[in-house]
């Protein structure tokens, strides 16, 4: 525990000359010392001489005060000696003992230097420790952006908070509230649970009948993922309920709404599915006309049609109803089949002949999630880990060898690693080019690493092969990264995007504004990629490398990042803004507030400073909008659900 000792038991007036602690100072003098010692001094002018009236007041004196401290201070001595002892015959009065007028002063203990202080002083270890203090103040950040978007927007999707005012660019379905149900539960902020469950059980079923044209990838992560972890964290019957360590609060959602609300979204999205001439599914759905379409050029995102099977799945367990899970599941199914470059794919993929389409491959905008859904689908399905999904693992594993071959390399000064892109596919040009997306794969690296349990354990219990090191090592090294990013402005928050300076390569570029720091060199940040949009990754990374690893530094990082937050994207009257240039002081403003601040961001910052091991790694599995669902265990466990 860092932080300040307390106030110190001297004053510098009790230091002598030296710099030397008096102990003197601190002794505890008799009362019959005292008397004596006065009257020794004030009388010393009678030492010599006759014996006078004078001198036979003060022996009188002196012998009075004697009878009185041996005669009738005998009983609280006593009680004093025999404090917590049975006295057998309170009426035996018992001699003085007088040597205790007399007897040594107590030693105080030598002084502790203040890093042995919290280690030794129980007081200070009962007392609450800094880390629950730092997440209170993320709590309290969360409840005052609930607070904007409940003033001035609450029913849109997201919040404006500089001009007060709501918008609609994710379909109309209040997705600010469902994307911070959970959040909320988790934090126990009780007033918000009541709102935003008060809010979908009033109004977000009638939202979906009537709402037109929304994104199946968007919505599937966002709405139906925060209903089905609501859900679940609302004490719907399912698997694993004991196993969140989330704080029962007095105020819960209705579970059996949200799954009566989560059937009727999925019945409606799953048109997508069954609309489509392959196994992949179109990108969009008119929810109101049970209809679905392609995007206007005909292709989809290979990470949005690959981000879906974490929320489908659970749901056909929750509701017994197995088609959820075989229409998404038939998805990367037939993206096993597809040719690869050791094993990383194109961007976009074409769901009227389900072959990819380009050569663009990165693990930035539409390339990120498919990455992070091999593992943690496989994750989340422990009883198929060893049959019928042990492929996903085995794509998993030689994705990652195929980032290392091919995406990962080392800046000039200073070496930061990081991962690149290949624009035009293998035999094209490399390009040093970095989203901030990209900051969710140290998390995943460090999940495919230990499967969720704490590097110590893995380490002990000789569970890690020597690759589960090479990719527990490169996750930390692309957090330092990925952290660097924000260090190296101006403002402390990392840019949309960042390009990286490697040997070779003679092109310039702008820098974050932060001289003082040592990767000022390393890192170019253009105009177009200054801005913030409050982004999660890399704190999601760092809860999650802290978790597995239990270093602290990922915790000081978190909570730099969070002050930067607070100090330039909060926003008086309610919220938090998004950034135009995080290179400039004071920064330009974006007037956005985005759901994932909420249901993400936030999120990922109050359980990294954690100390109850709240959702653990590897008993949960957090989808691509940091919404935590139940491993499902076993086809027995699973069967108590439905």
């Amino acid at each position: 525990m860092s932080g300040t000792s307390g106030p110190l038991p001297y004053s510098m007036r009790d230091v002598g000359a030296g710099g030397a602690y008096n102990n003197a100072k601190f002794r505890h003098r008799s009362r019959l010392k005292i008397v004596l010692q006065s009257l020794a001094t004030n009388s010393s002018k009678y030492r010599c001489g006759k014996f006078t009236v004078g001198k036979f007041l003060s022996l009188l004196m002196v012998s009075g005060l004697l009878y009185l401290f041996l005669h009738k201070g005998s009983e609280g001595i006593v009680s004093s000696e025999l404090h917590g002892k049975e006295v057998q015959n309170k009426n035996v009065r018992r001699a003085p003992n007088i040597r205790r007028f007399w007897r040594k002063p107590p030693r105080l203990p030598p002084r502790l230097p203040p890093n042995e202080i919290y280690k030794n002083n129980s007081l200070l270890q009962q007392s609450p420790s800094e880390w629950t203090s730092r997440q209170k103040k993320v709590k309290e950040a969360f409840e005052h952006a609930w607070s904007g978007y409940q003033k001035y927007a609450m029913g849109y999707d997201e919040l404006m908070p500089l001009s007060h005012r709501g918008t609609d660019g994710l379909g109309g379905l209040g997705a600010t509230i469902v994307d911070s149900l959970d959040t909320a539960i988790i934090m126990g902020a009780d007033d918000v649970v009541s709102e935003a469950s008060k809010w979908i059980e009033d109004n977000l079923m009638q939202r979906i009948s009537e709402k037109g044209q929304v994104n199946l990838f968007e919505t599937t992560i966002r709405v139906l993922g925060g209903l089905l972890s609501a859900y679940h964290l609302s004490g719907g019957h399912h698997p694993g309920a004991g196993d969140s360590g989330v704080p029962v609060t007095y105020k819960k959602a209705n579970p059996e709404r949200l799954l009566e609300v989560s059937k009727d979204l999925a019945d409606r999205l799953l048109l997508a599915f069954t609309s489509s001439p392959t196994a992949i599914p179109l990108s969009d759905v008119i929810l109101r006309d049970h209809t679905a379409h392609a995007a206007p050029d005909g292709l989809s995102s290979t990470s949005e049609a690959s981000t879906l099977q974490l929320e489908f799945s659970y749901l056909s367990k929750v509701s017994g109803d197995p088609k959820y899970d075989r229409e998404a599941m038939k998805v990367l199914e037939h993206m096993h089949t597809l040719p690869k470059v050791e094993g990383l794919v194109p961007i976009y993929i074409n769901p009227s002949s389900g072959q990819f389409s380009g050569e663009n491959i990165r693990l930035g905008s539409r390339g990120d999630s498919y990455y992070e859904y091999l593992l943690k689908v496989w994750v989340q399905q422990e009883e198929y880990r060893d049959s019928s999904l042990k492929y996903l693992f085995e794509m998993y594993t030689e994705a990652m060898r195929g980032v290392k071959h091919l995406l990962v390399r080392k800046t000039v000064p200073n070496g930061l690693v990081f991962v690149g892109e290949l624009p035009s596919g293998q035999n094209g040009g490399f390009s040093p080019k970095m989203d901030h997306l990209v900051c969710f794969l140290p998390g995943t690296l460090a999940l495919g690493a230990t499967k969720g349990i704490t590097k110590r354990k893995a380490l002990e219990s000789n569970l890690l092969t020597d690759e589960d090191k090479e990719n527990l090592q490169l996750a930390e090294d692309l957090a330092k990264t990925c952290v660097e990013m924000y260090f190296v402005t101006s403002t402390g928050l990392a840019p949309e995007i960042a390009y990286f300076h490697i040997e070779g390569d003679t092109e310039g570029g702008p820098d974050g504004g932060n001289k003082s720091s040592k990767y000022i060199n390393d890192i170019i940040i253009k105009p177009l990629d200054r801005h913030n949009l409050l982004r999660p990754e890399t704190v999601e990374s760092l809860f999650v490398l802290y978790r597995i690893t239990e270093d602290p530094k990922y915790r000081e990082w978190g909570w730099q990042i969070f002050q930067a937050f607070e100090k330039y994207t909060k926003v008086d009257s309610g919220g938090y803004t998004s950034l135009d240039d995080v290179t400039s002081l004071p920064p330009s403003t974006r007037d956005k507030m985005e759901t994932f601040f909420l249901g993400e961001t936030l999120k990922y910052l109050y359980l990294l400073f954690d100390e109850n091991n709240t959702l653990p790694l590897d008993k949960y599995v957090f989808n691509t909008e940091a919404h935590p669902l139940p491993v499902m265990r076993s086809a027995e466990r699973a069967s108590h659900s439905v």
